[in-house]
């Protein structure tokens, strides 16, 4: 399947030397970079890239898309009350617009935008998408959490590089408003436009990070899937690790592969 996902087989190259960067976290798990200029795909562990997980926050991408698309958000600054239910992450207890949401990951503000969506559009929007098994089982506010909604990390690849190139079914400025809420980092060299989440699944801790770099000269597609069982979270250090893995593996093959620079 991973051929087929990945066109030939001469454009995938993998990469065993990336295990060291998962073993550094004491995670399991899989790499896919997508050099879309060469037309080549850089791997680590291709057995589990065709594998569903649970996007948890990374549904964040196409909600905020879907919400754009249909009204229920005017644009980034759409702003939703806080219900005063104070939760642990203190970015979360109040006012919110949808920049904000997505950059703090504030699920009360996304599960409000997809109640607004509804039941029947947001499954036709996910089939629409072909997004992962488009499966909206488990509730309208739950289902990207807790429910049934499954998607590889090949195909996380395939949603992002359509975004990138406007090649979803939304208006071209509602792709253009989630693409700039995505940017996390831009330098003279790269901008990086990207999106974490964390779920749980069959006893395990699912930690995504997905995105996209862009580079003067071409863009470098990612998705990093770990896991972890959740028994062996039994101190706050290790849960830190696991959070830190999702990105610094990425940061790590990129500067193996010189997308990005190496600390001097």
């Amino acid at each position: 399947m991973l051929s087929q996902a990945c066109g030939k087989e001469k454009n995938m190259e993998e990469r065993e030397d990336f295990k060291s960067y998962f073993d550094s976290y004491d995670v399991k798990g899989s790499l896919v970079i997508y050099d879309e200029k060469n037309d080549v795909f850089t791997v680590y562990n291709s057995n589990q890239l065709n594998q569903p997980y649970t996007p948890a926050s990374t549904f964040k991408i196409p909600n905020s898309l879907i919400a754009l698309e249909t009204g229920v958000a005017k644009n980034e600054n759409f702003t939703l009350t806080w219900d005063s239910v104070n939760r642990d992450n203190p970015n979360w207890n109040r006012n919110t617009n949808l920049r904000e949401a997505f950059k703090n990951s504030t699920v009360w503000y996304y599960q409000e935008l997809a109640r607004r969506v509804g039941q029947n559009d947001m499954k036709k929007w996910l089939d629409s998408l072909h997004l992962g098994n488009a499966d909206t089982s488990g509730g309208i506010d739950q289902f990207w959490l807790n429910g049934s909604l499954r998607i590889t990390p090949m195909q996380q690849i395939e949603f992002l590089k359509n975004l990138h190139n406007d090649k979803l079914p939304f208006k071209k400025s509602n792709m253009d408003i989630v693409k700039n809420i995505m940017l996390v980092n831009k330098t003279d060299n790269y901008s990086i436009y990207a999106k974490t989440g964390w779920g749980e699944q069959d006893s395990l801790f699912i930690g995504w990070y997905i995105g996209f770099i862009e580079t003067d000269d071409n863009v470098y597609y990612f998705v990093n899937c770990i896991q972890n069982p959740i028994r062996k979270f039994n101190d706050e250090s290790k849960e830190a690790a696991f959070d830190k893995a999702r990105k610094e593996i990425v940061f790590d093959a990129f500067k193996s592969m010189g997308i990005m620079p190496s600390a001097n």
